[in-house]
């Protein structure tokens, strides 16, 4: 099990590239320093833009820029945009919502942990990162 996906690792490269340059970045300046595919990297800054993370410009000097301060970019955003909602609770012997999930002894000591890895993701800042 992944818990952040190439999806999610590419758009926090990008981000921290960005806040790194501490201006307009080209997306031939992400590809050419994060070594991303350039068709990939544009899919993920197109949805960062979408959801107000990255801004971006279009023309001659166009690019991209922080959307929104780096103390208000947090990792577990970044996953559920690219990721979906952490769930580590979900049971895998039954596709349908197992009928014991209340009295079941490992569903409790997961809904801790999971609980407890979205505390720490909370915690995790785009600025915190960089320094």
């Amino acid at each position: 099990m992944k818990l952040i996906t190439r999806d999610t690792d590419y758009a926090l490269r990008a981000v921290c590239f960005i806040v790194k340059n501490k201006k307009m970045v080209s997306v031939s300046d992400l590809v050419r320093e994060l070594k991303i595919p350039r068709p990939f990297l544009r899919k993920i800054l197109q949805v960062l833009n979408k959801k107000g993370i990255v801004r971006s410009f279009k023309g001659r000097g166009g690019g991209f820029t922080l959307g929104l301060r780096p103390e208000k970019i947090y990792l577990l955003d970044l996953l559920r945009i690219f990721q979906g909602p952490l769930k580590l609770n979900e049971c895998t012997l039954n596709k349908k919502k197992c009928p014991k999930i209340s009295v079941c002894p490992l569903s409790s000591k997961l809904n801790n942990i999971e609980k407890h890895v979205i505390k720490e993701l909370k915690s995790i800042t785009v600025a915190s990162l960089i320094k």
